[in-house]
């Protein structure tokens, strides 16, 4: 079946847009993806028929809690989790991570151990570090392989003792696309009593997540990132949102979604969530897994595209996985350093071509002092996603090309 990327692109505003005669080209999207057109319909009809607060006996208010319920089912589709009770929607991955980590820590002693990676966006390094630190436990930071950008097992293996009560890691890398096989990593940190925490923001416009086969104990992302408004969503296991102490004001409470959510929810946007998850069930004749599932393989012949085309320019170097053999073991989010140019410049090169990119670090700072780049800029980002065609693809290598 040929993937039906025109008919979907119609579905997207952003994507009509012209500027200077041209179509913008979005890789800018492991920063934030376009949204279909059900999405803004869903957060113009809440705010313009229920906009209400949560609780309340009157018309709107049992409407807006009706929505907000269909988020939570829906999210709990996207992440195959038991039940929608496991879902928890903040204002993004980075506060759910931070108000989960002070709950976590209660739990730690003085020199437990808590492992995060290179890897990773520090939004799944930093709010651990600082948990532990309050409560004098030790961070260990697993590394990665330099040639390929990829966690170094070996040494994860080595650091999982007893001692450890969590592990934090990414399911894909927000700047060299590597993905973890988080089935694998979390079976070797239960062996030894250890919680898994995974970052899943920048996997889920990418692959189907199943949180019942990974086995992890929590998982974070946002709705901004795969097709939604700017919304978190934290699932985790109901042992642990059950057992766990919050930190939040005390109103009667009964879900466990209530225990976790501090104060209004952005009611508008988990409106917009639930449309996301309806765009990309729809693709799936009805299952979201399906639908992930052949955006996966879509992507990977783009991706496969893009670093074909960087392969042939020598003054390109491809941060991460290269070989076109290895297009199962990452996404297709390419960062590159181009030879004579700072990545910003790079950048700009390109958004007066309507290309829009990234440069920086972009909060994989372990990574980018890891590779040395730090002082450089960092990279050069080119995020591609199923809405972005093989002639986009040509008109980005041609436009790096045109550099003087």
């Amino acid at each position: 079946m040929t993937f039906p990327v025109e008919q979907l692109r119609a579905q997207f505003p952003a994507l009509q847009r012209l500027v200077d005669g041209v179509h913008p080209i979005f890789l800018d999207g492991p920063g934030g993806t376009q949204v279909p057109r059900r999405v803004i319909d869903a957060v113009i009809h809440y705010l313009t028929t229920c906009n209400a607060n949560h609780g309340g006996v009157f018309l709107t208010s049992v409407e807006s809690d009706a929505i907000l319920q269909r988020a939570h089912e829906a999210a709990a589709r996207l992440v195959n989790a038991w039940s929608a009770n496991e879902i928890v929607f903040g204002q993004n991955m980075t506060t759910l991570t931070f108000h989960i980590s002070r709950s976590l820590a209660r739990t730690w002693r003085s020199r437990d151990e808590v492992l995060v990676t290179r890897l990773d966006h520090d939004a799944n390094v930093r709010p651990w570090v600082l948990a532990a630190r309050d409560v004098g436990a030790n961070v260990h930071f697993i590394d990665v392989r330099p040639e390929d950008c990829t966690l170094d097992l070996d040494e994860l293996s080595k650091r999982l003792t007893p001692r450890v009560k969590l592990l934090a890691v990414t399911a894909a890398s927000n700047v060299v696309g590597t993905l973890n096989d988080i089935a694998v990593i979390t079976k070797m940190a239960h062996a030894v009593g250890a919680k898994v925490y995974v970052d899943a923001v920048h996997y889920a416009p990418h692959g189907p997540i199943d949180v019942r086969a990974w086995d992890c104990d929590f998982l974070a992302c946002s709705a901004y990132k795969f097709f939604g408004p700017h919304v978190g969503i934290l699932w985790g296991k109901a042992r642990w949102l059950e057992e766990l102490e919050p930190y939040k004001v005390k109103p009667c409470v009964d879900t466990i979604p209530e225990r976790w959510e501090t104060g209004t929810l952005n009611h508008e946007g988990l409106a917009g969530a639930a449309a996301a998850v309806d765009y990309l069930e729809e693709l799936g004749g009805g299952d979201v897994r399906r639908a992930m599932t052949a955006i996966r393989a879509y992507e990977q012949e783009l991706g496969g595209r893009l670093l074909a085309g960087l392969a042939e320019r020598p003054a390109v170097k491809v941060w991460g996985i290269a070989d076109l053999k290895r297009l199962g073991e990452r996404v297709p989010t390419v960062s590159i350093s181009v030879k004579g140019f700072y990545p910003t410049y790079v950048a700009q090169h390109l958004a007066r071509k309507q290309i829009y990119s990234w440069n920086g670090n972009m909060y994989a700072l372990e990574l980018s002092e890891r590779l040395g780049l730090e002082r450089e800029g960092g990279f050069l980002r080119l995020g591609l996603a199923h809405y972005n065609t093989a002639d986009e693809v040509d008109r980005v290598l041609k436009a790096l090309d045109e550099l003087r």
